[in-house]
Order: structure tokens, then sequence, then C-alpha cells
């Protein structure tokens, strides 16, 4: 049966793009080998109230806190109330500036300007109590 020379172009251009998407996959399974998948420790969500006096505080002392104490090995997000009133409902945010530590697991929140570093260390279970005199001891983690 004799063939167009328009169905003789669309046959070479498939094996052409099927080339391109085999290249492509093999190029991008040996990036995957060369550099290994980075994966955050920490998952935080800041929930803010716009930019008061309090959230501009909170987001300050928990940027301090993360480049100190985990630098490179945090994803933060922060989330203005104001703007998404919604995602306040689902997370069940009833106080703000509110700091959620989705992981590593269990989940724990805290509220407030995120000024005591080591209370907000203890909850992050970075903070080992190593004085029997420090006041933290006696703290709910």
């Amino acid at each position: 049966m004799a063939t167009t020379k328009n169905e003789e172009s669309i046959a070479e251009g498939n094996g052409r793009l099927k080339g391109k998407f085999r290249s492509a996959t093999e190029a991008f399974e040996a990036a995957l080998k060369r550099v290994p998948l980075r994966r955050a420790k920490f998952i935080l969500r800041l929930y803010v109230t716009g930019s008061s006096a309090r959230s501009l505080k909170a987001i300050q002392n928990l940027k301090k806190i993360c480049d100190e104490h985990f630098p490179d090995d945090y994803d933060l997000e922060v989330i203005d109330i104001y703007e998404n009133p919604g995602i306040a409902r689902e997370e069940q945010i009833i106080a703000a500036p509110t700091l959620v530590k989705k992981l590593p697991k269990p989940l724990r929140k805290f509220v407030g300007d995120l000024s005591n570093t080591k209370k907000i260390l203890l909850g992050l279970d970075l903070y080992e109590r190593q004085d029997p005199g420090d006041p933290l001891n006696n703290a709910q983690s």
C-alpha cells in the first residue's frame, strides 16, 4: 500500500519524538544518581496576622532559631490568616502568631512571638535538658 508524504513524516516524527523522550528520561535518571534528593528535616508553618508587631517579631525570632540551630534543613511557610482565613480554620488556629511543626512527628503548636528560644528548641526536640535546676526540666513538651 502506498503511503503519503504526510504519513511518512508523521511516522518519522514519532520516532524522533520517542528518541527525545528517551534521552530526556535518561538525563533525568542520571541527574538523580549524581545528586541525592534532599528532604528538609523540619517542615514548619507560621501563621501570622498581617504585619503586626507580634507577627514580625515571631518571623524574626523563628528565622534566627532556624538559621542558628538547623540551617538548610528546614522548610518554612509563613501564612497570613487575614489573607487565608480558611486555612486557619482548617488547621484549627485560634491565636496568632502560631508555629506548627508538621514534621518530624509529632505535630506541635507554639503560640506567641517565639522569643523563648529554649522552649521552642525543647518543643522541636533540639534542646537537651542538662542542668537539673533548669526550669525547663519541669516544662511539658
